[in-house]
């Protein structure tokens, strides 16, 4: 297995394509989805174009369908939701299709969404994400950030240093083996570094600092957890993904 990192979705090519390809927006994106669909919601639907999800959404009954909005960090108008996974509660989400379209990790997910398998991860499904390439055994991965406006962030390289971390320990093979850029290098240093205080990283990173303004203390505490759910979203079509369970996590 040969693993590539990219920490936007400017930087992926668009030459070629990974036999599995990993979106990652930690804050807030597919920590939202994650929760969405660990929470029964029937699927998620992404947009980049706020008006091509109210276009795609208006062919569903209101008590059907969720429209969640964001740009900057903060609700769209006439959406139901923003980009807060603590909304994502079963109650509001049980059996409806989450449509979402968001800053930047929608625009991941959909520079990504030609290869044969794409997944949504997390920090809390890394595990979960883990062990379901581990099954797939691709030859080549692909783990995109969503990053910030086409910047670097830290929050979606930790994430993909903790996947990576944990794929290099499960495969017992040495970093040179499984690295195919520098990126894979400079990601695993910066999740062992801090692993133990990934909350505090956020409080440092700049999304985390505009969250933080906009009062998401309680995103921030909910996204910075590890391994606590056992869903991997699946592209089942292009734009569109479901659930994909792996065996309950025990923390």
């Amino acid at each position: 297995m040969k693993l590539s990192i990219f920490h936007t979705p400017e930087q992926t090519p668009t030459t070629t394509a990974a036999d599995c390809a990993i979106a990652v927006d930690v804050l807030r994106a597919t920590s939202t989805m994650v929760t969405a669909l660990s929470a029964g919601a029937e699927a998620v639907q992404v947009f980049s174009d706020l008006d091509e999800l109210l276009q795609a959404s208006e062919h569903w009954l209101p008590d059907k369908r969720i429209r969640a909005g964001e740009r900057g960090g903060a609700t769209v108008d006439g959406f139901d939701f923003g980009n807060s996974p603590l909304e994502c509660t079963p109650d509001r989400v049980g059996g409806r299709r989450l449509f979402i379209s968001t800053t930047n990790g929608t625009r991941a997910l959909q520079q990504v969404q030609a290869a044969p398998t794409v997944i949504a991860a997390a920090l809390i499904n890394r595990r979960a994400v883990v062990e379901y390439v581990l099954d797939l055994k691709p030859e080549t991965v692909w783990i995109v950030g969503s990053g910030w406006e086409g910047s670097f962030s830290l929050e979606d390289t930790v994430c993909a240093g903790a996947i990576a971390e944990g794929l290099l320990q499960a495969l017992g093979c040495s970093l040179e083996e499984l690295a195919a850029n520098d990126e894979v290098i400079g990601a695993i240093s910066l999740y062992r570094q801090w692993q133990d205080r990934l909350l505090d990283l956020f409080y440092h990173a700049s999304h985390g600092k505009r969250l933080l303004r906009l009062k998401c203390y309680e995103d921030l505490k909910y996204c910075s957890q590890t391994d606590i759910l056992s869903v991997v979203p699946v592209q089942r079509e292009p734009g569109v993904l479901v659930t994909e369970r792996q065996p309950a996590i025990v923390c």
